[in-house]
């Protein structure tokens, strides 16, 4: 048996559908806006994760100073041995970065080279979820793609690829629980330096991963201080932080994006409005005869309510399954001077937004509630 307010929420939803037109192109509108909303926050909520730094942070990046593009940044690959010899190091991993655009864009390919042997041992994480690992060790110009890059691009394992001037064949697609390992191919260090024409010898960075509990912020400033006199000096920043840094176009572009998702949620806000208040105009002689039967004014003023909800939350469900499908199909990764945003539906975000188009739609629909309960019977019976 239903309560009340399920009978109630049902007469509302009957209301709707008995003006399937008008009822559906709401649905559509809420659902542009939703759609809008939901892509705009996924931008945000990534970049947050990836900007965030926290205590538990333990990895430093060794970048060359005043340089920010991969293709300015160059380093001795002899500094690992030296890094790996300073207190409070637990892994250290010399990694060359070949891209196709250092600038901010929506269509980036970024190579990693590093030293085979070293890969599963730094970032232990990293899952092959198709091809083989050992395929990709023993052969010279294989690659292991994040799940992400291969997505976008179709491959599977024993594809060619080339993009940058250097062609490798899928060794395996891998799966890692950081974000910027799914948009990314690794391939053999040595093979990536001499395809870039750098030259053995020469990588772009160091990513240093420290000892749980120790003072990240020590560990850099011995690295940059045992490198200081060196012809290459370094600076060390905890990985989140240098993201930071180095993609600040990219950072500014998304930021910006922040106030277009809240001029959606105010067009989705104006559209229930406009439409409950349409509902409730056209129907001020039935809403009489409710209340003349015994219908409270209560009553009158939760169906409408219940009406905008039903509006807000059906439409929201739309635009958020729409915005999520087309976020997974395209697999849209951002990039700006090597570092790398893959944009990945969040079940916060899905959460969020149903939670809030609920709330605009019933907040929506309060104005409209309210004329409709203060309405004079007698009047509403002669209109």
């Amino acid at each position: 048996m239903l309560s009340k307010a399920g009978r109630l929420a049902l007469l509302a939803t009957k209301q709707l559908w008995r003006h399937p037109v008008r009822t559906s192109l709401t649905l559509l509108g809420v659902a542009s806006g939703m759609f809008l909303f939901t892509t705009v926050q996924t931008m945000q909520t990534t970049l947050d994760r990836a900007t965030r730094v926290q205590a538990a942070d333990t990895t430093l990046v060794v970048y060359r100073e005043n340089r920010f593009c991969p293709q300015t940044s160059r380093l001795p690959e002899y500094y690992e041995n030296e890094i790996r010899a300073i207190p409070g190091v637990r892994e250290v991993i010399p990694i060359k970065v070949t891209v196709n655009n250092c600038g901010a864009s929506l269509d980036v390919i970024t190579f990693r080279g590093v030293p085979p042997g070293q890969l599963a041992r730094y970032a232990p994480e990293i899952a092959v979820i198709r091809g083989s690992y050992d395929d990709w060790k023993n052969r010279d110009d294989g690659a292991l793609v994040g799940k992400q890059l291969a997505d976008k691009r179709g491959l599977q394992p024993g594809d060619a690829f080339e993009a940058v001037g250097v062609r490798v064949i899928v060794s395996g697609i891998i799966d890692s629980p950081l974000p910027q390992d799914n948009a990314v191919a690794y391939v053999h260090l040595p093979f990536l330096q001499q395809a870039s024409r750098h030259g053995l010898g020469v990588v772009t960075q160091f990513n240093v991963r420290v000892q749980p509990g120790e003072d990240i912020e020590r560990v850099a400033t011995a690295i940059d201080k045992r490198f200081k006199s060196e012809t290459e000096p370094t600076v060390t920043q905890p990985e989140k932080a240098f993201f930071a840094q180095t993609a600040r176009e990219l950072i500014d572009l998304i930021g910006f994006t922040r106030w277009i998702g809240y001029g959606a949620v105010l067009a989705v806000v104006g559209l229930i409005a406009n439409a409950v208040l349409l509902v409730v105009r056209g129907r001020v002689r039935e809403n009489a005869i409710l209340q003349t039967v015994g219908f409270p004014e209560s009553a009158v003023g939760f169906v409408v309510v219940s009406e905008g909800a039903v509006l807000g939350f059906v439409g929201s469900c739309i635009g958020i399954v729409l915005a999520s499908g087309f976020l997974a199909w395209r697999g849209l990764t951002f990039g700006n001077e090597g570092q790398t945003l893959a944009l990945v539906p969040d079940a916060s975000v899905m959460a969020t937004g149903l939670g809030l188009a609920l709330v605009l739609g019933m907040t929506a629909a309060l104005g409209p509630a309210w004329i409709a309960m203060r309405r004079p019977i007698v009047e509403s019976l002669r209109s």
